[in-house]
């Protein structure tokens, strides 16, 4: 066997493989053999007829085709291994370029290769500052707003009611009969004394109410930005009619001990300021580092060189398309209406926005990783194990685990496994986060001098137990932690990334016999 090699633009290799003519002759007798085998031959038992026989009644040219299959499935995986190529997905046969002598030219992805540059110049100042008290007093007033009573009032909207319309959006430009983009009846509004950013459906929404009475209607238009959490109407120009149902004015509790001990299990006032203060930090400095991680790895990414094949991104692709259809199907919106709504067909939606979100994400991924293999980025058992038992607690509210779980005291071995690998990825990606942030504070320790060879390490070596122990463990039910690292990197479990090539390449289609391609992992 005889390969040459010659590399392309797009991180892809062009693989000329050449082979000895009696490997040919080899595989047209096996081809033969397996035609004789599924085909009626007079005369013949499947299988049995000899390589004349099944020349005469089909052609060579139908057992040079099989013969091409059966040898293409043969030396492309010698040919890779002999030439020292890792493919990041399934090659493809481009074609046969001869048969006397046999040559064959492959297409192989390669592996993503990541260069970081000078990431460990790079500086960037950490300045979370906790909330102040003034955002504690807004958290309580929303603990006393929950604890409220309200009476009907006949009187016009003011700060601090609570009201009952129905809202209606449509866009500005709609073509009679058109669905609107909004329709909730009966929507509950609180109306607070000042504006906040996350109030629906936007920010200021509240005080369009302000003055008006039961049975009044009243129309006005807005203009969402790009950066609007619902996916329909980001950039839209929305007209709404809002019609007062009902007015109610509150009357909030008093602000004390016996409030606190109404509200949870505090004995004072000051114990439950201290656990909404805590709680309170806790989110404020999860959202600060999905910001601060963020900019971090796009500086690293300024200064790196991320190499790819178009397979890998088309892969990523894919999976950004199914997270964005699960987000629209969590608000009862279906993918083609929503391109509807945006007057935008797929390609055009696909080309201009998944795909640049796919570029960010999966470059993202890559510098993460290849950060961590780098800095040698190391999981402890305990940290595994810590790691483990926080995924298994996220997934004991799911209705699938609990379908997975019903008559079992441990989960499927399939599922522990698939947990330990969740766990893992979400371990060293928290790790490789905090070297970041140490490496951007100037505080990072010096990397060995020794070229790095291996993979991050994960001590995993009774995972599986620690799942085991961890489903049987009852724990409360919680929503499934999304870290920073999770955000700021796009990462994914390990089965959810690009996949390997096959030992078999894509191929394709002959003149005379279309070749079913290769399903890809």
């Amino acid at each position: 066997m005889k390969i040459e090699t010659q590399p392309r633009d797009d991180h892809q290799v062009t693989m000329t493989v050449k082979i000895e003519a009696e490997r040919l002759e080899g595989a047209r007798h096996r081809a033969a053999r397996k035609i004789s085998e599924r085909a009626k031959i007079p005369g013949f038992r499947p299988g049995k007829a000899p390589y004349e026989v099944v020349l005469r009644h089909y052609g060579d040219a139908a057992i040079t085709e099989d013969a091409v299959e059966l040898l293409v499935a043969e030396i492309y995986p010698e040919a890779l291994k002999k030439a020292k190529i890792e493919p990041a997905a399934p090659g493809k046969l481009e074609k046969v370029e001869s048969l006397k002598p046999p040559r064959f030219i492959f297409t192989v992805p390669l592996e993503p290769t990541v260069d970081l540059g000078g990431y460990r110049a790079i500086r960037l100042p950490y300045e979370w500052q906790a909330p102040g008290e003034d955002k504690v007093d807004e958290e309580i007033d929303g603990l006393r707003h929950i604890y409220s009573t309200m009476d009907s009032v006949e009187r016009p909207v003011q700060e601090g009611d609570f009201v009952m319309l129905d809202v209606l959006g449509v866009k500005a430009k709609a073509e009679e009969g058109e669905t609107p983009v909004i329709d909730r009846p009966g929507y509950p509004v609180f109306v607070r004394p000042e504006e906040k950013e996350d109030e629906w459906p936007f920010a200021g929404f509240s005080h369009k109410l302000l003055g008006l009475e039961i049975g009044q209607s009243k129309s006005f238009t807005h203009k969402f930005d790009q950066e609007c959490k619902e996916e329909n109407l980001r950039g839209q120009t929305v007209k709404f009619i809002v019609t007062i149902k009902a007015v109610r004015g509150v009357k909030l509790p008093e602000l004390n001990d016996e409030f606190a001990k109404k509200v949870g299990s505090f004995e004072s006032l000051s114990a439950l300021r201290d656990v909404v203060r805590a709680n309170l930090e806790g989110r404020s400095k999860a959202d600060y580092e999905d910001g601060y991680y963020l900019k971090l790895i796009d500086e690293i990414k300024k200064g790196a060189t991320v190499k790819y094949p178009p397979q890998v991104l088309d892969h990523e692709i894919e999976h950004v398309t199914e997270d964005f259809v699960a987000r629209l199907a969590g608000q009862n919106l279906e993918l083609d209406a929503y391109l509807k709504m945006r007057e935008m067909d797929k390609e055009k939606f696909i080309a201009e926005e998944i795909k640049p979100a796919a570029i960010n994400r999966l470059e993202r991924s890559l510098i993460m990783d290849k950060v961590a293999l780098t800095e040698k980025i190391k999981v402890s058992q305990e940290m595994l194990s810590a790691a483990i038992q926080q995924t298994v607690g996220g997934l004991q509210g799911s209705e699938d685990y609990r379908k997975a779980m019903r008559g079992k005291s441990t989960p499927p071995k399939q599922m522990q496994e698939a947990i330990t690998l969740e766990a893992a990825g979400r371990a060293i990606t928290q790790q490789t986060l905090a070297r970041l942030k140490d490496i951007a504070l100037g505080l990072a320790p010096e990397l060995p001098v020794e070229e790095v060879k291996e993979k991050p390490k994960v001590v995993a070596h009774s995972a599986t137990k620690v799942v085991a122990h961890s489903a049987t463990k009852k724990q409360p039910a919680k929503k499934k932690a999304t870290t920073a690292a999770a955000k700021a990197a796009g990462t994914k479990t390990s089965e959810e990334k690009a996949s390997k090539g096959e030992a078999k390449p894509r191929r394709k289609p002959a003149a005379k016999k279309p070749v079913e391609p290769e399903p890809e992992a």
